[in-house]
């Protein structure tokens, strides 16, 4: 009874849009006071919140924002969109096909999804229209492309997830590669398929000379650098993904100051912002932690695990029913809220299936994709209408054909999980 009074407490904050925060702080404190009380609650509130926040790894987290934002300032973005539109632009729908590789690119240097759409958005979109591409085609395949920053690392969804489930960070960025590469292969045979269909959608561009190619390779450089520098110090061990993160932050600065496009004002941006943005993750994770320590001593996701394990049913039909109650969660809920709600009770039980849980991490990071782009929350599409003020209607369905490969990818994961777990295993 008291989990049921709890999760309708939780319900009714949601519902009437108080902080994802505040709603897990309140029904996590009330929770505990029904179990053990006025002194119970005040005495693990004195001390597991401030624990959390104490945690190393969650500087991994604004040392990786604010590394986005100096490479928003770079304009590497533009470069990245820039260099590959020239090696595939003579292809028909080549300036799509660019956008999911520069989507892949940028997702490699940033982690932040709305982040990459934003760019995408104001950089191929335009380029797209001009060259008298679908508005529908161009539309959808920036608002998928832009998803890929929350699965290729550094991913703040990833580390999110490490942070909430204890597993190792590094693990779950590495094992975000081979998925993300998946993705970005999905999104263009996507593309493809399109075409074949309806060929007036998207032009043919015009071919470049080897020259020029491998000129603009030249612009891609620093992108290699910050990848090789985050990526690369974590795959080979020569930094944990904390150190990392700042040498990210620091490289990525070097980048931009590099480039002459960073200012004082704009320093002092990237760190309000940085600084906005980490505090706002920060008290979730608070939040969550409350809402999580009255959920173990509620001893739900003990009782949830023997229901389960009661169950008449393979283990990987019950995968498949927990991945589609996430694809569900996904349509009306914000991605970190699902993270923070249901990785606590569902992990365990996912656990005592036989599956890993990095490869569980990595799964519910592909299936929240979907959720970024699918009515009525589809924080991607928003974000791309307001930068292009293209209709939502428009947007939507043209990011349909992508949800339906993004299904086949989840199936493809479901089905391999070496995909997710080979890379982490040769560190």
């Amino acid at each position: 009874m008291t989990v049921l009074i709890v999760l309708l407490i939780l319900t009714f904050f949601l519902v009437v849009g108080l902080p994802v925060a505040l709603s897990m702080a309140i029904s996590g404190a009330s929770g505990l006071y029904m179990l053990g009380g006025m002194q119970f609650l005040t005495g693990i509130l004195r001390t597991s919140p401030l624990s959390t926040a104490n945690s190393y790894e969650i500087i991994t987290i604004p040392m990786f924002i604010l590394m986005a934002e100096f490479v928003i300032i770079s304009g590497v973005a533009n470069d990245l969109f820039r260099s590959a539109s020239i090696w595939v632009g003579r292809l028909r729908g080549g300036l799509a096909i660019a956008t999911a590789f520069a989507g892949a690119g940028f997702g490699a240097i940033s982690g932040s999804s709305t982040a990459a759409a934003a760019t995408l958005a104001s950089t191929s979109m335009p380029a797209m229209l001009r060259e008298g591409y679908d508005p529908k085609l161009a539309g959808g395949v920036v608002a998928i492309s832009g998803t890929l920053a929350m699965l290729i690392p550094p991913s703040i969804a990833l580390i999110l997830y490490g942070i909430i489930a204890d597993v190792a960070i590094g693990d779950l960025l590495i094992g975000g590669v081979i998925p993300g590469l998946i993705v970005t292969l999905a999104i263009v045979l996507t593309v493809v398929v399109i075409l074949q269909i309806d060929p007036s959608a998207a032009p043919t561009g015009r071919a470049y000379p080897m020259r020029e190619k491998l000129a603009s390779l030249q612009k891609v450089g620093p992108m290699l650098v910050l990848l090789m520098a985050v990526s690369g110090s974590i795959y080979s061990g020569l930094a944990t993904p904390t150190e990392a993160a700042g040498l990210g932050a620091f490289v990525a600065m070097l980048i931009a100051l590099w480039s002459r496009k960073l200012t004082v004002a704009g320093f002092w941006h990237a760190l309000r912002s940085t600084a906005q943005t980490s505090c706002m993750i920060l008290f979730i994770i608070l939040g969550a932690h409350v809402f999580g320590y009255f959920l173990t001593l509620s001893r739900v996701t003990n009782d949830l695990s023997a229901w389960i394990g009661a169950l008449q049913m393979s283990a990987t039909m019950i995968m498949v029913i927990i991945l589609i109650g996430y694809l569900i969660l996904g349509f009306f809920m914000d991605q970190i809220a699902i993270l923070i709600l249901t990785v606590p009770v569902m992990l365990p039980v996912v656990m005592q299936l036989g599956y890993d849980p990095v490869w569980f991490g990595v799964m519910v990071v592909v299936t929240a994709e979907v959720g970024m782009v699918t009515p009525p929350m589809g924080m991607n599409v928003f974000v791309v209408a307001r930068y292009t003020r293209r209709p939502l209607g428009e947007l939507f369905r043209g990011v349909m054909p992508h949800v339906f490969a993004h299904l086949i990818v989840i199936a493809l994961l479901l089905a391999f999980p070496a995909l997710v777990l080979w890379l982490p295993s040769t560190m």
